[in-house]
């Protein structure tokens, strides 16, 4: 069984040399993760303590949630996280994350739209030989539509634009995985919450659109498994790789 996920599919997409080091070779790289993906995995891991606590009908202050991102970020920061952006510093992100989860509780509350699922791991069975799995930051049934909604929280300054929504392949996958749990005929949105502009835009995708997607990335499956070459990408994004001290292209 060939086991896929989105990040995997993009890693091939973005850099092949990239995807053999990290999936092939499977080679640990020396440099930590940057302070944009440590950001992102503290809010990420303070929204996630919040709907548990909403969900056990035990919804926390305000306050509450911001010492409970603190103390986690004390807890697991380490002074070698990469800082890409020389001009901020580690307090700069630290505030952001404040920022974010402040403006987001005061939108967001009471916090009554059923949420049903934090980070649900979804599988997406194409055959018999491949598969995607995924975990969905948020799932919530909306009662009022009859609606499985796929919450997303982003952290980076990037907004994306309606097209790269509309085409977006990481939220389109977990729709068809909610369908294969709920049937087909399930409607589902994907929902994207922009924390750094603290903006929310929900679409969705019809079915012939999914199975267009579900053909087009069995095809990617195989052009990967084909592969033998694995050439570098460079580009400005190389400054956030983990693996940039190994890489062929900058020796």
């Amino acid at each position: 069984m060939l086991v896929y996920s989105h990040s995997k599919l993009e890693t091939f997409e973005k850099c092949r040399l990239k995807y053999k080091y990290r999936y092939i070779d499977k080679i640990v790289p020396k440099i930590p993760k940057s302070i944009e993906a440590y950001l992102g995995s503290m809010v990420h891991e303070a929204l996630e303590w919040l709907y548990i606590k909403v969900m056990e009908r035990k919804i926390p202050t305000v306050n509450e949630l911001i010492d409970f991102f603190s103390e986690k970020w004390i807890e697991n920061f380490s002074p070698d996280i990469l800082i890409v952006r020389k001009e901020k510093k580690t307090q700069d992100y630290f505030n952001m994350g404040i920022e974010f989860l402040v403006n987001y509780y005061m939108k967001n509350q009471p916090f009554t739209d059923n949420t049903i699922a934090i980070e649900e791991r979804v599988e997406i069975n194409f055959d018999e030989e491949r598969k995607i799995i995924g975990y969905v930051d948020r799932l919530v049934h909306n009662l009022n539509r009859n609606e499985i909604e796929i919450h997303d929280y982003k952290t980076s300054a990037s907004l994306l634009s309606r097209e790269i929504m509309e085409n977006s392949r990481q939220l389109a996958l977990y729709s068809l995985a909610i369908k294969e749990m709920y049937g087909k005929d399930k409607n589902v949105s994907m929902v994207w919450h922009f924390l750094a502009h603290d903006m929310k835009f929900s679409l969705s995708r019809t079915n012939e659109q999914l199975d267009k997607l579900k053909k087009e990335v069995i095809e990617l499956i195989d052009e990967i498994e084909n592969t033998k070459d694995f050439p570098a990408n460079k580009s400005r994004l190389c400054d956030w790789c983990e693996y940039k001290d190994i890489c062929t292209a900058w020796k």
